[in-house]
């Protein structure tokens, strides 16, 4: 399924003719309808941001991770088996998935860059890693983020900003280990050229 043009937030349509349950609202995003979608969007969200507020108890991160788990739904929809369970409770194990998986990544914060380099057994990729992690600033590396590719930057993203491992990453991306440690290697070096390091001396 591709993304909709623009992603339809609160404010969109209110009803949806036709669909009158949350299954039915999936079921036709699942085929594209952006309009449900919004429709959907009005019906669940406050569950969603309820639920992930209860388990990260930030206000700002708990919104960024139900949008998060609202654009899962739209680019998911079609994994939904009516079969299996409900729509809402199906929606709402995206969103305590979710807000799990940001816990686990804001208690690796503290030491993700030591985690990272010691699973590594590239040299060259450990000393860019080491360079981007202890010189440059957060916000620097989420601007020069936006000059990698797709794929470099969501390598990068769920190693740094997730916590995941490397053979997770390559899990989440369905990608041989060798072309994702290749991928972020690559990604890390464009960040450093980005942000004006080098890896000797200034």
């Amino acid at each position: 399924m591709t993304e909709p043009t623009a992603l339809p937030w609160p404010g969109g349509p209110q009803q949806r003719p036709g669909a009158t349950t949350d299954g039915d609202l999936l079921t036709l995003t699942a085929a594209g309808d952006a309009a449900a979608f919004s429709t959907l969007y009005d019906r669940v969200s406050p569950a969603v941001f309820g639920l992930v507020r209860r388990i990260l108890r930030n206000p700002a991160q708990s919104e960024e991770v139900t949008q998060e788990v609202m654009l899962d739904v739209w680019r998911t929809a079609t994994r939904y088996d009516a079969a299996r369970g409900s729509a809402h409770s199906w929606i709402l194990t995206i969103a305590h998935r979710r807000a799990v998986d940001r816990v686990r990544s804001e208690q690796a914060a503290a030491d993700r860059a030591e985690q990272v380099g010691a699973r590594s057994a590239d040299v060259e990729f450990d000393q860019v890693a080491d360079t981007v992690s202890t010189r440059l600033e957060a916000e620097q590396v989420r601007r020069c983020l936006g000059t990698l590719t797709e794929l470099q930057r969501e390598s990068i993203e769920l190693a740094y900003y997730n916590g995941y491992s490397y053979p997770e990453v390559a899990q989440q991306l369905g990608a041989k280990l060798p072309t994702v440690k290749a991928r972020m290697r690559d990604g890390l070096i464009r960040l450093r050229d980005c942000l004006g390091t080098t890896k000797g001396p200034a």
